[in-house]
């Protein structure tokens, strides 16, 4: 009997310190991209239309079976963060919760039904055809509601439709860029 007790404790504590580094590593990535984000990228404004907005990464990078409400918190903190600095009430983090509920679903069908649990998503674990395709539909999804919110018409819809496909191409290419480095 303790014996089973013994492995249950270092069971435990092991999700625990689990739990602990991923927290850490997690919120110094919320800074990392925060920083990014307000200091560099929000000042890119290519043809007046086009914004990298690569905080998505952070939600595409959630590993397969992390817990929902767990990816409901981290996108809303990055988001609440994410619209102090850039002087976007609520915009940011209404869409990142968006991407943030479709994300675990969206993933499950990338993956094979014997994967890992931990599985994160990636170049390597996806295979570059599926990342670029997993990534580039959460991104479009994520610019749809981001830049539909910020207009909230449809008079100008031009402007719309360039806003997103040149945010979405910018973000796609910057957050590839970082998963191809990654790899190496």
């Amino acid at each position: 009997w303790s014996s089973r007790c013994r492995k249950r404790y270092s069971k435990t504590r092991n999700n625990e310190e689990n739990m602990t580094s991923d927290i850490i590593s997690r919120t110094g990535m919320v800074i990392v991209l925060c920083l990014i984000q307000s200091l560099v990228l929000n000042n890119i404004h290519i043809f007046g239309i086009a914004t990298p907005l690569l905080y998505i990464y952070m939600v595409v990078g959630f590993q397969r079976n992390y817990p929902r409400w767990a990816i409901l918190v981290w996108c809303f903190l990055l988001g609440v963060v994410i619209d102090t600095f850039s002087n976007t009430p609520g915009l940011t983090s209404a869409s990142l919760l968006v991407i943030g509920i479709i994300q675990p679903y969206f993933l499950q069908l990338f993956l094979q039904q014997d994967a890992p649990d931990d599985l994160r998503p990636g170049i390597i674990t996806l295979g570059i055809a599926k990342y670029v395709f997993y990534v580039l539909v959460l991104t479009l999804i994520y610019c749809i509601v981001f830049f539909t919110i910020e207009t909230f018409s449809f008079f100008n819809w031009l402007l719309w439709i360039e806003c997103i496909g040149g945010s979405a191409l910018l973000t796609i290419i910057l957050i590839l860029t970082i998963e191809s480095t990654k790899r190496k």
